[in-house]
């Protein structure tokens, strides 16, 4: 993690502390819980938790096999649709999509849990080493995948399945994506994203090249060459910066940069973090941060947010928990300057916001907080190095409803293409829908081949 500042250290907390703070942030359901869960469902026809699902799971369908005790049957209902629906269980913002959209949610009633109903089904299969697919006849056709995350996942299982091979070109050590790298530790624990890694590829007919960089190892063009097709699901790999005076500083760290050390790490305590955190930001990557701050054993963790709370892409319940934790989210604040003393932060200069003419502008007046370490969470943008000349649309790659960019054979999905949410269910699920349009696309192909000769 570079030098530090000498208030940044590791082992502030006991094992056991560290243990307890990075425990499952939503425990299992055992059988008795999940049976009473399911029971609350109505299952409703043309339900409104399914429209609010992006992978458009039939929530009450799986609902409902787990209610008869066909626990199996659920988990295939939902891999069917989503093959990430282990991971999505986990981390998706339930409480803004299908359970916000659930019937019984309501002033007098809490939603149905579906995402823990949903883990509760694909923990099973998984412990069970079940598998649902079989690969279609071999179809001699390659498909080059850029990105093995959610989207690169969910594009290569479903290409695998139709019977084509596929090549998986991974930057990092790893597989998948922000799931193994850029989500908080105690969402998923006990190395879950690389066993959902390791049960997606046991499909067959998936190779994954680990420390394959796109414009340092190949480019676009070398994958063309390559493949019959190719499927951009590369993420955002670029950081946005805060270009204010002290931003390079021996204490200042991109958020994402603080989360992959941390989920990479043998043991928390070899973590280093400050005293006095400041946090700048108002997303989902802003609030893991800080809570994973305090967890390490902060005594003092801040978010810093430009606007106001009803503005901040992280969700309420998010928010809710990192004050649960004793973070302070203060709003209407953007960074002016990092102080610093003997190369090292000492303290960070916020100046007060408003609103004018539509855009967020400073007032003039400022505070100070000191701190030890600034973690910068104000977004990640698209590295265009060796894509070529595909087209661009509002900093991400142009696509058109099923995927396909503006270069003939190649599609996109995820974070990196327009559209993209930044959540791993939306990224699951464009990954899926462009790999059906590459399927047809080469099963047309070959048909037309097969008519010539």
């Amino acid at each position: 993690m570079g030098n530090l500042t000498p208030g940044i250290q590791g082992g502030r907390l006991t094992p056991e502390q560290y243990e307890a703070n990075f425990s499952d942030l939503h425990p299992a359901y055992e059988r008795h819980e999940a049976l009473v869960a399911a029971d609350r469902c109505y299952f409703c026809y043309d339900a409104p938790c399914m429209t609010a699902c992006p992978t458009a799971i039939d929530i009450p369908m799986f609902i409902r096999e787990i209610s008869t005790g066909n626990t199996l049957g659920a988990a295939k209902t939902i891999f069917d649709q989503n093959i990430l629906g282990g991971m999505c269980a986990r981390v998706c913002p339930t409480e803004t999509l299908c359970e916000q959209a659930c019937v019984r949610n309501t002033a007098e009633e809490k939603p149905v849990e579906i995402g823990r109903l949903q883990r509760y089904a694909t923990d099973a299969a998984m412990a069970m080493g079940k598998q649902f697919y079989k690969r279609s006849v071999p179809s001699g056709k390659s498909v080059g995948v850029i990105g093995a995350g959610p989207a690169g996942l969910a594009a290569a299982h479903r290409l695998a399945l139709h019977g084509h091979n596929v090549t998986v070109y991974e930057a990092r050590e790893k597989a998948g994506g922000l799931n193994e790298y850029g989500i908080a530790a105690y969402k998923a624990p006990n190395d879950f994203a690389q066993r959902e890694v390791d049960y997606i590829l046991t499909i067959g007919g998936i190779d994954v090249l680990d420390g394959q960089m796109l414009g340092r190892d190949f480019t676009l063009d070398d994958l063309q060459a390559r493949h019959n097709a190719v499927f951009i699901g590369a993420g955002l790999g670029d950081v946005n910066v805060l270009n204010t005076p002290g931003d390079h500083i021996n204490g200042v760290m991109d958020a994402v940069e603080f989360i992959s050390h941390l989920r990479s790490a043998d043991r928390k305590a070899d973590v280093p973090v400050g005293r006095r955190v400041v946090v700048i930001g108002g997303g989902m990557t802003a609030i893991d941060a800080a809570v994973q701050s305090k967890l390490l054993g902060a005594e003092e963790v801040t978010i810093a947010y430009r606007r106001g709370q009803e503005n901040m892409n992280a969700s309420e319940f998010e928010q809710d928990l990192a004050s649960s934790k004793g973070v302070l989210i203060r709003h209407w604040l953007k960074p002016r300057e990092i102080e610093h003393r003997d190369g090292h932060v000492s303290g960070i200069v916020l100046e007060y916001t408003h609103v004018a003419d539509g855009a967020v502008r400073g007032t003039g007046e400022t505070i100070t907080i000191a701190c030890d370490q600034v973690l910068t969470a104000i977004g990640q943008k698209l590295d265009m190095t060796g894509l070529g000349t595909l087209r661009i649309d509002g900093g991400k790659i142009e696509i058109d409803a099923e995927g396909r960019t503006s270069v003939a054979g190649v599609w996109a999905g995820g974070d990196c293409a327009a559209g993209g949410q930044d959540l791993t269910v939306s990224a699951a699920a464009m990954g899926r829908d462009a790999a059906e349009s590459i399927h047809r696309h080469l099963t047309a192909a070959h048909a037309s081949a097969a008519a010539v000769a």
